[in-house]
C-alpha cells in the first residue's frame, strides 16, 4: 500500500528582548551564573504581579505579519496548567483560544516544487526554566524563565522531510531579517517539535500522530522524520498500529528512541490569566507596526534579479542572510558612486561573483560568520577595481584578497609592498620572454612542431619567472610573435 506522509511543526522562537515577558530581569541569560536573572515576578512568588513586555508583543505581531497572518482585534493571555518542575509558577503563562494571530502560510520550494505552508497561528508566552539531570538528582536554573517565547504552530501541510527542513530554514531566515530572534537551535533559541504520521494515499483520515523531540539541527529534524517515517512505514506493513507517543532523536546511533506515553491529549486546565489585561489591537500601533517591516528574503531575491542582472541561484545565496544582501548592497552602492554617474567599471554581477566565490570560500575555510569580516565592502570594491583597471591579475587579486580576510587592511597598500602590480610594459615583458625562450629550447621546438600545448607551458614560465605579474593579455600574442619570428 502507498503511503502519504503528513507533517505538522510547531516551533518556539526566543525573542530578542532586553527583559523577560513579564518582569525587568535580564533575558541574556547565555553566559550568566544560574539563578541570577531572577526577581519575585519570574519566581512566582505570592503577591507578585506581572507586567506585559510590549516590544514581545511587537515582534510577535511583526512575525505574523511577515507570515500573512490575520492579525486578531483583541487577544488576551491565558494560564496553561501542569505539574512541572520547570515551572516556578505552577502554570505557563501562554496563550489559548484568541492568540495573537492565526491563519497565515509560508511558501517554501523542496524536491522541486513551489508549496504553501499553512500556518495555523503566531501567538506569545514565556519560555520554562531548565532543568539539568545529574548523577540521579535534577538542577533547576531559573535565569531562562520568564524568557519570551514565540511559538509558531504550521498546519499539517508538509509532505516530506526535505519539506520540512526547508521550512525551518526560511522560517530562520525570516526570524533574522526581522531582528526578532537570533534562531540558534544549537542555542536553545529556536526548538522545533515536528509531528509525523502516516495515511494511505487518498485519504483524508488523519493518521496516528508521533511526536519527535530532541532535535537541534536543521539536518537532525531531516534525519529524524526519515527515520521515523520507516520505523512507521515497517508497522503499518506488518499490521501493527502506530502508537502516539513522543520519540527523542538520538544522534548517535542515528535513530528515534521511545520517551513517554501520550495516548491521551493533556487537560491543561486552561483559564484567562486574572493579573493581565486583554489586549486590544490600535490600527494605528499596527499600522507603524507593518509600515517598519523590512524587506523580506523573496522581495529582495526578485528585486536583486530584475535590478541587477543577477541570476536566481546567486540572488538566493545573497539573501539567505539579512548581512549578507546588505553587505553586497553596500558594495554595488559604493561601486556606482565610484564612477560619478558614468558606467559602473566594477558591475553588480562581478561584486555578486567575489562575495558568492572568494568571500564565501574564505568564510567556510576559516569557520567565519559575517560579523568576523574584517574587509569593508568598499574595499573589496577597491580590491576589484585594481583588476578590471589592469593594475593586478586575477591570480594576484584572490591572494591579495586573502591577506585582506587576514588582516584588514587596503589591497593598494598590499600590492605596493609586495611588489604585486602586473607587468603590462611590453619592453620589460620582452625581455622576460627572451630569457624564458632561450632557458626552454625543447619546448620551442615541441611548438614550432605543431605542438600547441607548448605555448601554455611557455606561458607559465613567463608567469612564474615575474611572479604571476605579467599580464596574460600582453605576453600571449607577444610570445606568439617572438616564436614565429624564429620558426621563420
Amino acid at each position: 500500500m502507498e503511503y502519504e506522509v503528513v507533517i505538522g511543526i510547531e516551533v518556539h522562537a526566543q525573542l530578542l528582548t532586553h527583559t523577560k515577558m513579564f518582569c525587568d530581569c535580564s533575558s541574556d541569560y547565555a553566559l550568566a551564573s544560574p539563578n541570577t536573572h531572577v526577581c519575585p515576578v519570574c519566581l512566582g512568588m505570592p503577591g507578585t504581579l506581572p507586567v506585559i513586555n510590549r516590544q514581545a508583543v511587537e515582534h510577535t505581531i511583526m512575525t505574523a505579519m511577515a507570515l500573512h497572518c490575520i492579525i486578531a482585534d483583541a487577544s488576551k493571555f491565558d494560564r496553561k496548567n501542569y505539574p512541572y518542575p520547570d515551572l516556578p509558577k505552577g502554570y505557563q503563562i501562554s496563550q489559548y483560544d484568541m492568540p495573537l494571530s492565526r491563519d497565515g502560510w509560508l511558501e517554501v520550494e523542496a524536491d522541486g516544487q513551489v508549496g504553501k505552508i499553512g500556518i495555523e497561528r503566531v501567538h506569545l508566552e514565556e519560555d520554562t526554566a531548565k532543568l539539568t539531570h545529574e548523577s540521579g538528582h535534577s538542577l533547576v536554573d531559573f535565569n531562562r524563565a520568564g524568557v519570551p517565547l514565540m511559538e509558531i504552530v504550521s498546519r499539517p501541510y508538509i509532505r516530506s522531510p526535505d519539506e520540512a527542513r526547508q521550512y525551518l530554514s526560511k522560517l530562520r531566515v525570516i526570524l533574522r531579517y526581522l531582528g526578532v530572534s537570533t534562531g540558534n537551535m544549537e542555542e536553545g533559541a529556536m526548538r522545533c517539535e515536528p509531528n509525523v504520521s502516516l495515511r494511505p494515499v487518498g485519504s483524508e483520515t488523519q493518521g496516528t500522530k508521533v511526536e519527535v523531540k530532541n532535535l537541534n539541527s536543521f539536518r537532525s529534524v531531516k534525519q529524524a522524520l526519515e527515520y521515523e517515517i520507516e520505523r512507521q512505514r515497517g508497522l503499518l506493513e506488518a499490521g501493527a498500529e502506530v502508537e502516539q507517543v513522543t520519540m527523542g532523536w538520538d544522534e548517535a546511533h542515528g535513530s528515534t528512541v521511545f520517551q513517554r506515553s501520550k495516548e491521551f491529549a493533556h487537560d491543561y486546565r486552561y483559564f484567562p490569566d486574572p493579573d493581565l489585561p486583554p489586549l486590544i489591537m490600535d490600527p494605528i500601533w499596527l499600522r507603524d507596526i507593518r509600515d517598519r517591516l523590512p524587506e523580506l528574503p523573496d522581495e529582495k531575491r526578485e528585486r536583486l534579479v530584475r535590478e541587477h542582472g543577477l541570476i536566481r541561484y546567486d540572488a538566493v545565496m545573497l539573501t539567505a542572510d539579512r548581512g549578507i544582501a546588505e553587505y553586497y548592497e553596500a558594495a554595488v552602492s559604493y561601486a556606482r558612486e565610484a564612477t560619478d554617474g558614468g558606467e559602473m567599471e566594477v558591475g553588480p554581477k562581478t561584486i555578486c561573483n567575489w562575495i558568492v566565490g572568494e568571500l564565501f570560500r574564505l568564510m567556510r575555510g576559516k569557520s567565519k560568520e559575517l560579523q568576523d569580516v574584517v574587509v569593508a565592502p568598499n574595499q573589496l570594491v577597491d580590491l576589484i577595481l585594481l583588476l578590471v583597471q589592469g593594475s593586478i591579475n586575477a591570480t594576484v587579486a584572490k591572494a591579495v584578497f586573502e591577506e585582506m580576510f587576514a588582516s584588514g587592511r587596503e589591497a593598494h597598500e598590499i600590492v605596493a609592498e609586495r611588489g604585486l602590480a602586473q607587468i603590462s610594459d611590453s619592453s620589460q615583458l620582452e625581455q622576460v620572454i627572451e630569457v624564458v625562450l632561450g632557458e626552454n629550447p625543447r619546448p620551442v621546438a615541441q611548438y614550432l612542431g605543431g605542438k600547441e600545448a607548448a605555448l601554455q607551458f611557455l606561458m607559465g614560465q613567463v608567469m612564474r619567472a615575474t611572479r604571476g605579474r605579467a599580464n596574460p593579455e600582453i605576453v600571449l600574442p607577444l610570445l606568439k610573435e617572438r616564436l614565429e619570428l624564429q620558426r621563420r
